[in-house]
């Protein structure tokens, strides 16, 4: 189960943090990923902007996300929130957070 609010509002110029929290029933494995997706309003695609893997954060290097991303959480405590700064017009849209905890 992955836990989002269901909006987030932000002001151009600050920071808005995405909150992902989860819940299995299994044990926090080695082999959790975390994915943050982002579709731009009124885009039919969304483009993987944030992946964690292998106990390493990693920002995906294109988009307009890719200097102004910082990862927050920690999956052993059931985080996968990411935080968004200097916020543009063109941030709006739907963030997607998806968690594995194989198996």
């Amino acid at each position: 189960h992955v836990y989002t609010p269901r909006e987030v509002f932000g002001t151009v110029g600050s920071r808005v943090t995405l909150s992902c929290s989860f819940w299995s029933s299994e044990w926090i494995s080695e082999d959790i990923s975390i994915t943050w997706h982002f579709q731009a309003e009124g885009s039919r695609d969304s483009i993987s902007i944030f992946h964690y893997a292998k106990g390493q954060p990693y920002i995906d290097d294109v988009g307009s996300f890719k200097e102004r991303m910082e990862w927050v959480g920690n999956p052993r405590r059931k985080d996968g929130s990411i935080v968004i700064h200097s916020l543009e017009p063109t941030d709006n849209g739907t963030f997607t957070c998806d968690v594995k905890n194989p198996p």
